[in-house]
């Protein structure tokens, strides 16, 4: 299917088919179906391959087992449950599930077990996968024996993150229990049914034949048909089967969730805005991963956390991603997001773990580079015209009258009793007389930052130099300025800048042919530099100065250099009589 071109937000259509063309050619499985979300529709699907022997091939309603994604479906109905008042999410797990009661952790000064700690999978259980897959249909009374048996713990409950399909079972007794009915009946209940998820069953005898995607395994050179096992205790781990439209629907649902913002319609959504946001936020962090794609280029840095029953990814340059695996005997899937445009992907595959995260991710990365930018990279969106946001807006441009001609009624309307008492105002108002007599007139240019809706920093310029400034405002109603920081930045002098330009366009040069103009002094260590030019060439290559972004307007200077692939900041101290330089140092910029 395909929609208006001004609808795909960042999609270029022919490029994700290529990538899927090439990822059904190389990593190999009888068939899948993929579908791209922008807005909060479904926009562009398609499949590859076969659903199962001699079958057509998938679509955008062939159902597929989802396997681990059924964790987001498990939590979401908790959270119904809890918004309900039926639960809380600091319950013990054995006010709900008494053979849990006989759980042992590895500690007695441990915690007790609640279902926070299952839900953010933080309660000390060991991994168990693949052990996990095949307890899919474990009948609920043998469910009971193994808990009453007692368990192992890897971890004392809360102390570390490891991801734990038990858990997620046990999740869906707690369901069971608060709710009075079945699980499966009351995921139908409170989700399925009210978002018109017609496809998405915990049964394949629920699935017309010709629609149901059938289970592979590679075996000697071949594709062999695996089982599809039925649903039991475990079925809350990972027992749903769904569709590409489905699922679009689904992810459409956390993506709607943001931003923060006033009516919330009734008879929408079964789980509130909030507690779907509360779903995609990194309950529990894990250390950022460093990757190189190539050793030329630059890295792809990106922090990790648990949600509720979702994984939730900060890339420091595309932002927050979400979204969750599934992976199972026969099948492997993967729904992804992206918070802050509504941009997301959906992957499902019928070849035993299947690595649809390799596509799926590939897919969103190369969507979100394509958009524009209209926001930085970091957490999810702030209210849509939240007051807060507003006021900084206002009091930037009060600041900016105040540096313009400092004003004393205007000062003590503005700025918060901390702000004179940090530094007085008298001294601050000298400062801005000097840069004004420094720079000459400044005013402000466009590039305005902020980190959050009660933050910004911007530029002001004058003819010989310029201010950044930065303020932050008080939590009160009205909010007052209570950090006001103005730095000055000279201009760079002349042989500075060049230097800098010859730097930069020396970044795909060999080393000798620098050693004519760079004229280092002993206290530079060549090895160290000759490495900082190789890394630097590889991150932006041949790059040209863009902006002074500190200096003495004498003796030292640090440089934007804007490159073929990637920018830097390149920091530059020298003699301004013998030219000699004694420092150097490159960085590369996100």
């Amino acid at each position: 299917m395909r929609a208006p071109i001004d609808r795909f937000r960042g999609w270029d259509l022919d490029a994700a088919e290529r990538q899927v063309d090439r990822y059904f050619d190389t990593d190999g499985q009888p068939g899948l179906a993929y579908g791209l979300v922008a807005g909060g529709e479904l926009v562009h699907s398609g499949g590859r391959g076969v659903r199962a022997e001699g079958g057509d091939r998938p679509d955008l309603d062939t159902v597929f087992r989802i396997a681990s994604m059924t964790k987001s479906f498990t939590a979401a109905t908790l959270l119904s449950l809890r918004d309900a008042g039926a639960l809380r999410l600091d319950d013990e797990v054995a006010e709900y599930v008494p053979e849990a009661s006989a759980l042992c952790p590895p500690t007695d000064d441990a915690p007790a077990l609640t279902l926070r700690a299952l839900l953010t999978m933080t309660a000390g259980l060991p991994t168990d996968d693949p052990w996990g897959d095949r307890q899919q249909d474990l009948p609920d009374d043998e469910f009971a024996a193994l808990l009453r048996g007692g368990l192992t713990f890897a971890w004392t409950p809360g102390t570390a993150y490891e991801y734990s399909n038990l858990g997620y079972a046990l999740l869906g007794r707690v369901i069971t229990a608060a709710a009075g009915e079945p699980y499966p009946q009351v995921v139908r209940r409170r989700l399925l049914d009210p978002l018109g998820l017609t496809t998405t069953v915990f049964s394949a005898d629920e699935v017309p034949p010709d629609r149901l995607a059938h289970g592979h395994r590679p075996l000697d050179g071949r594709w062999q048909e695996v089982p599809i096992a039925g649903h039991g205790a475990f079925a809350p781990m990972g027992g749903l089967f769904s569709s590409v439209r489905d699922l679009s629907r689904w992810v459409a649902g956390f993506t709607d969730a943001y931003p923060p913002r006033d009516g919330e319609r009734a008879g929408g959504h079964p789980v509130r805005r909030s507690s779907r946001r509360e779903q995609q936020q990194p309950h529990y962090g894990l250390p950022a991963v460093v990757t190189w794609p190539v050793i030329t280029g630059p890295p792809t840095v990106r922090s990790f956390g648990y949600g509720f029953g979702l994984h939730v990814e900060r890339d420091t340059v595309l932002g927050d991603l979400v979204g969750h695996s599934g992976g199972y005997p026969g099948f492997g899937s993967h729904m992804r997001w992206h918070p802050g445009s509504g941009v997301g992907v959906i992957v499902l595959a019928n070849a035993t773990y299947a690595p649809a995260f390799r596509l799926a991710n590939q897919l969103i990365e190369d969507a979100l580079r394509n958009r524009p930018r209209d926001r930085g990279p970091g957490a999810s969106p702030a209210p849509n015209g939240s007051a807060m946001a507003l006021a900084t807006l206002l009091a930037r441009n009060q600041v900016n009258d105040l540096i313009a001609r400092w004003d004393d009624d205007l000062a003590a309307r503005l700025l918060a009793d901390n702000v004179d008492a940090d530094e007085a105002l008298p001294r601050r108002r000298a400062a801005i007389e000097r840069y004004q007599e420094s720079f000459g007139p400044l005013r402000a240019d466009h590039n305005l930052s902020s980190t959050s809706p009660a933050h910004c920093s911007w530029w002001l310029r004058g003819p010989r130099g310029k201010v950044r400034v930065e303020i932050r405002l008080t939590p009160q109603s009205p909010p007052l300025v209570q950090s006001l920081t103005i730095t000055p930045v000279p201009d760079a002098p002349a042989p500075l800048r060049d230097l800098a330009v010859r730097i930069g366009h020396a970044l795909d040069q060999p080393e000798a042919d620098r050693r004519g103009w760079l004229a280092l002094g002993p206290e530079v260590d060549r090895v160290d530099l000759h490495r900082q030019f190789l890394l630097a060439a590889g991150w932006a290559g041949r790059s040209s100065p863009d902006d002074v972004l500190s200096g003495d307007g004498v003796r030292e200077a640090t440089f934007r250099l804007v490159g073929q692939h990637g920018s830097l900041t390149l920091s530059i101290t020298h003699d301004p009589v013998t030219r000699v330089v004694s420092a150097l140092t490159m960085a590369p910029l996100p």
